[in-house]
């Protein structure tokens, strides 16, 4: 199996980020966690992103606040899929937000929601069941499991 890619830019993003940790440890995805800032050391981030297929990445999942630039970064240096996770910092997320999934054609990067690693994980699972029917089958499983807890019936008199 492909493992996932785990990059945030500061280590102040960690209480948010682990969160992908949770969800990618709980299918059983190899992964790794790393904090690099596009800003700050870019030839780390554009290394990372450049070798990161040859190292058996499946997916690269990023997370970044304020400018927000480390997942468009990634994106433009990989053909690999990369999810965007903007975090709340400054303008409660919304600048990370904008920057993240504003990006021109040809460097997609797909983009959850402010503060939402685990959802970015588990898109990271979904693409990687592509080619891993275990995998599809947990995921299935994980879904059901949602279902049933989301459905009541109510009477109403």
């Amino acid at each position: 199996m492909r493992s996932v890619s785990v990059l945030m830019g500061s280590e102040k993003d960690l209480p948010v980020m682990e969160k992908a940790a949770e969800v990618l440890e709980r299918f059983g995805v190899p992964y790794d966690m790393l904090v690099m800032s596009a800003h700050k050391s870019l030839d780390r981030v554009l290394a990372h992103a450049g070798q990161a297929r040859a190292n058996g990445v499946g997916v690269i999942i990023a997370g970044a606040g304020k400018a927000a630039h480390l997942a468009g970064v990634v994106a433009a240096r990989t053909t690999l899929p990369v999810v965007g996770v903007p975090l709340s910092a400054s303008l409660d997320g919304l600048d990370a937000l904008l920057a993240t999934v504003q990006m021109p054609t040809g460097v997609p990067v797909a983009t959850v929601g402010i503060d939402g690693a685990a959802n970015g994980a588990l898109l990271a699972v979904s693409i990687l069941s592509l080619d891993d029917p275990a995998l599809a089958k947990r995921l299935a499983s994980y879904r059901e499991t949602l279902a049933s807890g989301s459905f009541k019936e109510i009477h109403v008199q």
